[in-house]
């Protein structure tokens, strides 16, 4: 079974003007508007079993995915899908926004604070993570960069989800990118934390960072602790899967190298299990 569970599905107006202002000229290329047929054909061209599907939301950026855009595209598509919310733990209606998504059956919420700028540590969110906690709703951190001025890269490092993790043991979360470019602290609070996990899209896009940062979760053994993500649209999975799995054929030397069983460990993961989600796969008798 290969489960990818960082895949997007939010039209380009959903991003307000901040894609255009400040990623295409860091990418540059418009968003990818994609459809479910499209996002179908994807899927099943790699092999993807199940997929989990959000948006995004960042109220200061003008960027937000609706709940109901989600649920819609979810159920248009054939591919077996959890949904997850995205939600900006700074909008003051952000309980009312987690109890549409729950009606709507989601599981999860996808979390954005290097760009909405809400600070993961103020206490004031305190009530938002219990309610995720109580409902049993997993947090998907985007962690890392940005390459959006006005984000704040100091709310988006691996040791914020250190502290939430401490306070909240038993909420389960995922970094992102393993954190990229602090994979190496991803690392740490992988081996610290049993119910927080990494995903390890776009470690391919710099190969000699996601080479050391994989080769360190082997010297750390947290590589069970790994999830395998194509970060679509902006990578095919099926590409995804083949630049991640090159990363097992470079050599440095007598270096330590990516082991082959450390890339098929993470491509075929049972993330649903870890995670505590049901398979949304049709039940056969």
């Amino acid at each position: 079974m290969i489960v990818d569970v960082h895949t997007h599905n939010l039209l380009p107006e959903h991003w307000g003007s901040e894609h255009k202002v400040n990623w295409e000229p860091a990418y540059g290329a418009p968003y990818p508007s994609i459809t479910p047929d499209q996002y179908d054909a994807a899927m099943q061209a790699a092999g993807i079993d199940v997929a989990i599907v959000f948006g995004l939301a960042a109220s200061r950026a003008g960027v937000h995915t609706p709940n109901s855009y989600v649920a819609d595209f979810c159920s248009k598509a054939t591919t077996p899908t959890i949904a997850f919310t995205a939600i900006d733990p700074l909008d003051a209606n952000w309980r009312e926004q987690l109890e549409e998504a729950q009606s709507l059956g989601f599981r999860g919420v996808k979390l954005y604070p290097v760009l909405s700028l809400f600070d993961p540590l103020a206490p004031e969110f305190d009530d938002f993570y219990r309610f995720l906690l109580k409902h049993r709703l997993v947090a998907l951190w985007h962690m890392g960069a940005t390459p959006s001025p006005q984000g704040r890269l100091a709310l988006s490092q691996p040791l914020v989800v250190e502290e939430v993790a401490r306070r909240y043991p038993d909420l389960v979360q995922i970094m992102a990118h393993m954190g990229h470019p602090w994979q190496r602290d991803a690392n740490i609070v992988l081996r610290k934390h049993k119910n927080v996990f990494a995903d390890v899209s776009a470690s391919w896009s710099r190969p000699m960072d996601g080479f050391f940062s994989l080769v360190h979760a082997q010297e750390w053994a947290v590589t069970d602790k790994l999830l395998f993500g194509s970060d679509y649209p902006l990578w095919e999975p099926r590409t995804a899967i083949e630049q991640f799995t090159q990363l097992a054929e470079l050599r440095a030397g007598n270096l330590p190298h990516v082991l082959e069983e450390t890339v098929q460990g993470i491509l075929h993961r049972d993330a649903l299990q870890l995670l505590g989600l049901d398979d949304p796969r049709p039940k056969h008798s």
